[in-house]
């Protein structure tokens, strides 16, 4: 190793250090893909699958910066000293790094979300599909597409943007989001029978789910004050310019909002084609005349 130190102008002690930090780098890396091929062949579960990698990896990752930090703290006699120096300089110069880095802590230890909810966050909504060190990514829902499907997009957002941005999880707690489907009669149609029947219709698309969400609110209560006394569908009833609006509130799953809206248009439609006294509005001008319209202005010749 003596040419070593003639040529690169290391000493015997560095070159130790650099022997023996690829031996901990090789060795964490070799752990990992033992591992991993372990996993793949004995979990069919691809969440399951997912979260345990993410796990091995985050044991790796610390592991090796343990060994990493045994192989180099003795090259330096003040650590105290090396320590605070190197701190203030990876506070000003990774400022954004740093910050991502406690975004990841603050996502692994506060649970704001976790792989699998649909959040919305800083104009961005979809389904959280990945967590790492300094970023997480969705899978982007809404945009150019109606409603809340898919639109194939993924969106990396850096963890820090989590201490400047508010986050909307749609799947936490809860477990279900409040849905309106507006329905707009005419003046002439019986407001009273619409309410009836689509009342009837928004109930018959999930009859089951106020004793559903009413238990996972007494779960909910464990850890957030949330209080809701009303959970069965109901319909309020406005006046508009060109008729009589009748808005469906109920209870859906996040992501079945959209397939829920569908089946109860197609019951208010199939329902109006039964039902005479019931017609959907839309705008309309009307115009009246006071007294005669006159046909002309000339005189007979």
């Amino acid at each position: 190793m003596d040419w070593i130190s003639e040529e690169l102008g290391l000493t015997t002690d560095t070159q130790t250090k650099i022997i023996g930090t690829l031996i901990v780098l090789g060795v964490a890396v070799l752990v990992r893909i033992v591992v991993a091929r372990t996993i793949q062949r004995n979990l069919d579960d691809t969440g399951a699958m997912y979260r345990t990698g993410k796990l091995v990896t985050y044991v790796t990752s610390i592991f090796a910066l343990i060994g990493l930090a045994w192989v180099w703290i003795d090259a330096f006699d003040n650590l105290g000293t090396y320590l605070a120096v190197v701190s203030a300089g990876l506070a000003i110069a990774l400022a954004d790094v740093l910050k991502n880095i406690a975004g990841w802590a603050y996502i692994v230890l506060r649970r704001p979300f976790r792989v699998g909810d649909r959040i919305e966050i800083d104009g961005s909504r979809g389904d959280v599909i990945d967590v790492r060190l300094f970023r997480f990514t969705i899978a982007e829902i809404g945009n150019w597409v109606d409603a809340d499907q898919s639109t194939g997009r993924l969106i990396h957002v850096p963890n820090g943007v989590l201490f400047a941005s508010q986050v909307a999880n749609y799947t936490e707690g809860f477990e279900f989001v409040w849905h309106e489907v507006p329905v707009l009669i005419t003046f002439e149609s019986d407001w009273r029978l619409a309410e009836q029947r689509l009342v009837a219709i928004a109930h018959s698309q999930a009859p089951d789910i106020e004793a559903r969400a009413g238990a996972r609110i007494r779960e909910t209560a464990r850890s957030y004050h949330m209080k809701l006394d009303v959970l069965r569908p109901a319909v309020y009833l406005t006046v508009k310019e060109s008729g009589v609006l009748l808005t469906a509130r109920f209870l859906a799953e996040p992501r079945s909002r959209r397939l829920v809206e569908e089946k109860i248009w197609r019951s208010v439609l199939e329902m109006i084609e039964t039902e005479p006294a019931i017609e959907l509005a839309y705008p309309t001008i009307r115009g009246f005349l006071r007294g005669p319209l006159p046909i002309g202005s000339g005189s007979d010749t």
